[in-house]
């Protein structure tokens, strides 16, 4: 049995770009747990983006990280192993 998270996750996963509503309505968040689930979700290696639009519609999908962003996680993981 999978878990409404697992079902956003598979989501993105599988290319769908989804408004914190269409999360709301098709998994069963809250307003407040859409945004925490997201940062959960990123803190266990996800790339999940978020695009604001210009007509004002915020939308999540799952991308691949900069170079830049690997760089600086590599930077924080070897300043913590040298702590």
């Amino acid at each position: 049995m999978s878990t409404k998270t697992d079902r956003f996750l598979q989501a993105l996963q599988n290319g769908q770009e989804l408004t914190p509503a269409q999360i709301q309505s098709r998994f069963g968040f809250s307003s407040e747990s859409v945004g925490k689930t997201v940062s959960q979700l990123r803190s266990r290696g996800y790339s999940i983006y978020t695009n604001k639009y210009a007509n004002g519609v915020t939308k999540y999908r799952i991308g691949t990280p900069s170079r830049a962003i690997v760089a600086a996680g590599y930077s924080v993981l070897s300043a913590e192993a040298f702590a």
